[in-house]
């Protein structure tokens, strides 16, 4: 099967990185007529970006705002110089492909682009929580496979066991 649309949902880690070459490979199938690809990226907005968390009450307040928002450029501008590397390297292999990020939440995003964008394959990573720290802390894989209308690859992320 060959797919026109593939919205790839990566991650700044190595599991982003082996979500990214699959959908790639898959891309490529179709030599004549390779997909295009479109590149999502949510920012997470953590308790790292928001610490030290200051008293409302004091100047801290204003020097804290400064803090957030150099914090959140220096991100941003990393993300889209990150992305921009991913466009090059699909280019280099002959696949169109386009990038977008945002901050937040990515589930109902990555659902939204799929059904704008007229998407027929998400592919995205998988980190392996279950049962309280998933549930706790959610699974976007889990939320895409069950609220989209295309078909999903999702990349389980793999651990490496030591033998004895």
């Amino acid at each position: 099967m060959t797919y026109s649309k593939i919205l790839v949902a990566i991650d700044r880690s190595d599991l982003g990185d082996v979500v990214f070459q699959q959908a790639l490979d898959i891309a490529k199938v179709n030599k004549q007529n390779p997909s295009q690809l479109l590149l999502v990226h949510c920012i997470p907005v953590e308790s790292q970006v928001l610490s030290p968390y200051p008293s409302f009450y004091s100047e801290e307040m204003v020097s804290f705002s400064q803090l957030v928002q150099e914090r959140l450029k220096k991100e941003t501008e990393e993300v889209e110089q990150w992305l921009a590397d991913y466009d090059k390297v699909a280019a280099d292999q002959g696949v169109v492909s386009e990038s977008k990020w945002k901050m937040g939440d990515p589930g109902r995003w990555v659902r939204d682009l799929a059904d704008s964008w007229e998407a027929d394959l998400i592919v995205l990573g998988r980190r392996g929580l279950t049962g309280v720290a998933e549930m706790f802390l959610g699974s976007v894989s889990n939320y895409i496979v069950h609220h989209v209308n295309c078909s999903v690859l999702v990349v389980q992320e793999t651990t490496t066991k030591v033998k004895a």
